[in-house]
């Protein structure tokens, strides 16, 4: 599909020539009713104009895909909701279609473009952050009628919107209480990004877990990351550095919790004998570290089977559980935890 001059036309282009939005556009090409007569006409001839033809056109209830679509695509976190939602849509003979969107307006608009030439029924967002770019695509799928799940967003989101997560704050709790009760006085915390809801439930559950203990949280133990393993690196040196060092970190999540165990043995220090860790989400890599790594169990393969799951009763028209739904977390610990030394 292009102009004249051979160069590719969107959707998005037919839309802003015509002056309407890329949702009205989709249902003149579905053969929808709910469109004036006289746009209808305009961007038909606009179609017509272009040489538009709809790739892979189908009707919508013989689509059969779901759209699973994350920022980024570099961690062991997204293979696993992958493999759940996989799972759960293949049971049900429906294909999956993974995309990546890099935080970009661009990528996420040129996604959603491909959403609607493809059909997809129905499309689990599993992003982290709702910045206003994703908020409006979110309402362009409502105009597509087109159902949504939103796995462990950055708040519970103002949409109609269901959301599916874990309880992070739980998770912190007992992370922080094991630490506590094997005799830790001093334990850093090393959190994802703060406007993250997962983060800030985690960071007031470790809050929650040393007020349990008796224990006041002391500001320079607490640092924030960015979950990925450099981050998790360079704030166990800044706890490290201290004069009054901590014996146990912490870490949101186990890929800054290993990022942790490298500070720890540049500085000439054993884990778990010089220094205890704990991580979260219990990743495949957490059992093959060395050593074992003790973390929260969350169950991102459930959370992904869940979110598909939800999104094949959207389309179906069936009721779902409820706007937000937390799978259970667990502590599994394992070798990188100990008493303090003397």
């Amino acid at each position: 599909m292009s102009d004249s001059q051979g160069r590719a036309v969107t959707i998005a282009a037919i839309a802003a020539e015509a002056g309407v939005s890329l949702p009205t556009v989709s249902r003149v090409l579905n053969g929808r009713s709910d469109v004036a007569p006289h746009t209808r006409e305009r961007i038909e001839q606009l179609l017509r104009d272009h040489g538009y033809r709809r790739r892979g056109a189908r009707a919508r209830e013989r689509a059969r895909l779901i759209d699973l679509v994350f920022n980024d695509l570099d961690s062991p976190w997204a293979v696993e909701i992958i493999r759940g939602a996989e799972d759960a849509a293949h049971a049900e003979g429906v294909g999956t279609v993974v995309s990546a969107i890099h935080r970009r307006a661009s990528a996420t608009r040129a996604w959603l473009e491909n959403l609607v030439a493809r059909a997809s029924d129905g499309v689990v967002l599993v992003t982290s952050e709702l910045d206003p770019a994703l908020r409006s695509e979110l309402q362009e799928l409502q105009e597509l009628q087109v159902p949504a799940v939103v796995i462990d967003p950055a708040g519970i989101p103002s949409l109609d919107v269901p959301t599916i997560g874990a309880t992070d704050w739980a998770g912190g709790v007992s992370a922080t209480d094991h630490l506590a009760g094997l005799g830790h006085r001093r334990i850093g915390f090393v959190g994802g990004p703060v406007p993250l809801w997962s983060s800030r439930a985690r960071l007031d559950g470790y809050r929650a877990g040393l007020g349990a203990a008796g224990l006041t949280v002391d500001p320079e133990l607490v640092l924030e990351g960015d979950f990925g393993y450099a981050s998790g690196f360079a704030r166990a040196e800044q706890l490290l550095r201290l004069p009054d060092r901590p014996t146990a970190v912490f870490a949101a999540n186990d890929q800054m919790a290993l990022g942790v165990y490298e500070a720890a043995r540049r500085r000439g220090l054993r884990v778990p004998e010089d220094l205890s860790v704990v991580g979260f989400d219990d990743l495949p890599l957490a059992q093959w570290s060395s050593p074992p790594l003790t973390t929260v169990h969350q169950p991102l393969a459930q959370m992904g089977m869940l979110a598909a799951r939800t999104v094949l009763r959207l389309m179906q028209g069936e009721p779902v559980e409820g706007p937000r739904i937390e799978l259970a977390t667990r502590l599994v610990v394992r070798d990188s935890t100990a008493p303090p030394p003397d």
